[in-house]
């Protein structure tokens, strides 16, 4: 069983930048693939970035591309997600969540642990 918490959300400008963490404990972090979520108020909880076990491999949703950069330490049991530029339509509450399938693009439903969230809140 593998607990999640992540931590770095706030308020920020548009245009801004936050760093988000996610500390796992209680099991072995790299044995999993890693990703990002976010929800915002009214709608379905939507995929951001997942990264592989190694941390070679990475992807993006477009609308963050070039961004947002997913990262992990596998020595600190964290992973990050490092949010610049960012716009009004990113305020969301952000997730990090694992899985133990092999790197790729899934949908919530296959992630096996999930954080409690962190809300981020890009004002105009």
């Amino acid at each position: 069983q593998v607990q999640l918490v992540e931590s770095g959300g706030g308020l920020v400008q548009a245009g801004g930048s936050l760093g988000l963490s996610c500390a796992a404990s209680g099991g072995t972090f790299s044995s999993y693939t890693m990703a990002w979520f976010r929800q915002a108020p009214g709608k379905e909880r939507e995929f951001v970035a997942v990264i592989s076990r190694t941390g070679i491999s990475t992807y993006y949703t477009d609308a963050v591309k070039g961004r947002f950069t997913i990262s992990r330490d596998n020595a600190k049991n964290t992973v990050y997600l490092q949010m610049n530029s960012l716009k009004p339509e990113d305020t969301a509450v952000y997730y990090c969540a694992a899985t133990w399938k092999v790197f790729g693009a899934y949908g919530p439903s296959q992630y096996d642990y999930w954080g409690q969230g962190t809300q981020v809140t890009v004002s105009s």
